[in-house]
């Protein structure tokens, strides 16, 4: 049966339904064919401040300065002081022309302002931030951190404000990168969901989706902000970081540890999942890579598969009552109060990541190998966050981006090309946190559970979890969301 759980209203944009699973979602179709309804989209918004020049802000201010051209103007807060005046003046934002500014200052003068600091500022600094705002103005967020350290703090976004999100399935590198793409390559881009947390004007929706088009997202779907931040903060600390980190490391000592040499192990675990299980999943699919594998190496993904998917499962299911809970904010907060004292350190000084440096240099993705037992291990654990995102009662679209996609097409690209400990070391506070955190339980789990399950029969393996694997809803999911994938990969510069 068809369920309109969510639906949305647009003036200025061509709403478009996709039926995932039984449910219908609205979507909005991108393109740069629409950018002259952008100031239809942001009635009443003169000026768009963009707050931060991490990879995200950097990113969002040109898009949407590109996109607008000069018919609503963006000017890019920064805190005063901070060093990254020079990279915003380097992109031609400046203070002469009013363009770029000290934040409180930018805050005060805007109607849209787009919060992109770190999640730490935001939850430090959103008192003055919101005694800084405009009666009527529109608040963005590109992540629900910010909604759930207010939840934990019994406070709330002020009434008379619009709050919406718009948050990219990619990194700011990427952002930036398939939006120039996109002036040669219609469809170059990156999708991204978005949310209504309050709709004061009665405008919130309009601006939510001017913003996702004017950043170049080939789709937009929906969500809500509290969806986002759980699935989000869930799936980075599960497959989409912590989880491949630790399922990468554990992989790759028992290889080493089975006799073989480093550079055919991080072969075999690394460039692996990065490698062909990512690109295979990416197009074809969780259920294209098993059609690929022949009879024997079926065999093998299953047993590793069925040993995998109960640490999937349990681990995610951990990590997001811990995130539902407010532990996991809470952790954020606690550790950027150390962090000046105990500033994390690199995780790339083990065998695994000198091993990857060399390996890296002569490597052939034609003739990597795709590893049945690899691929099963990582495809029971994805499989696991994507159990524990729908019993949870999340959107299929969130649940595809998050567990799959964002994986594959975005991420995993990064770990390919610079190695899984330059993506863990690079990116936002949160995350980098979070991975620590956890990759650790996903190594601990499967080298003491499911790798004894398969060599030495410890416990019984369920076989009916690859029949459930071959028949779950979310290979249909996947084939709907791949008729939506960006026309041009991701790359690394």
């Amino acid at each position: 049966m068809i369920t309109d759980e969510r639906d949305f209203e647009t003036s200025v944009f061509d709403k478009e339904y996709i039926t995932l699973a039984g449910t219908r979602e609205g979507i909005v179709r991108g393109g740069r064919h629409l950018f002259d309804r952008l100031p239809r989209a942001f009635a009443g918004i003169n000026q768009i401040a963009v707050i931060g020049w991490g990879p995200q802000g950097s990113a969002q201010a040109r898009n949407l300065r590109d996109s607008l051209a000069g018919r609503v103007k963006v000017v890019v807060g920064l805190r005063a002081g901070s060093s990254s005046f020079e990279a915003a003046r380097a992109a031609w934002f400046t203070e002469a022309d009013g363009t770029l500014g000290e934040m409180f200052e930018v805050i005060a003068a805007s109607d849209m302002v787009l919060l992109l600091i770190s999640d730490a500022a935001q939850a430090a600094l959103h008192e003055r931030i919101f005694a800084a705002l405009r009666p009527g103005a529109t608040l963005g967020l590109s992540h629900g951190f910010l909604l759930g350290y207010l939840e934990q703090q019994g406070s709330d976004f002020p009434e008379d404000i619009d709050v919406i999100a718009v948050c990219p399935k990619g990194m700011g590198a990427s952002v930036r990168a398939l939006y120039l793409q996109g002036a040669k390559t219609n469809g170059a881009g990156i999708n991204a969901s978005f949310a209504v947390e309050q709709n004061v004007s009665g405008r919130a929706v309009d601006r939510a989706l001017g913003w996702s088009v004017g950043l170049g997202a080939p789709y937009t779907f929906q969500t809500t902000l509290r969806s986002e931040y759980l699935s989000d903060l869930t799936g980075e600390r599960s497959i989409l970081l912590g989880g491949v980190h630790g399922i990468v490391e554990s992989l790759y000592r028992r290889f080493r540890e089975s006799g073989t040499n480093e550079t055919d192990a991080y072969r075999n675990s690394v460039d692996c999942v990065t490698g062909p299980v990512s690109r295979i999943v990416s197009k074809h699919g969780l259920i294209g890579l098993y059609q690929q594998l022949g009879d024997d190496d079926r065999e093998v993904f299953a047993k590793a598969y069925a040993a995998a998917y109960p640490v999937g499962l349990e681990l995610t299911h951990e990590i997001y009552d811990e995130v539902t809970s407010g532990n996991e904010i809470r952790s954020v907060i606690l550790a950027g109060h150390r962090l000046a004292r105990f500033p994390m350190g690199k995780i790339d000084q083990v065998e695994m990541w000198r091993a990857g440096e060399v390996a890296r240099q002569s490597r052939d993705d034609d003739s990597l190998p795709l590893n049945a037992f690899t691929a099963g291990i990582f495809c029971g654990v994805m499989m696991g966050q994507i159990d524990t995102l729908i019993e949870k009662g999340h959107p299929y679209s969130e649940i595809a981006n998050e567990s799959v996609i964002e994986a594959t097409d975005s991420l995993n690209p990064y770990m390919h090309a610079r190695g899984v400990s330059y993506m863990v070391d690079n990116c936002s506070t949160t995350a980098r946190l979070g991975s620590r955190k956890w990759a650790p339980r996903f190594d601990y789990l499967l080298t003491q559970s499911a790798y004894p399950a398969v060599d030495h029969q410890t416990r019984e393996l369920d076989t009916t979890l690859i029949k459930a694997f071959a028949d779950h809803p979310i290979h249909k999911v996947l084939q709907i969301c791949a008729e939506m994938r960006p026309t041009v990969d991701i790359f690394v510069q």
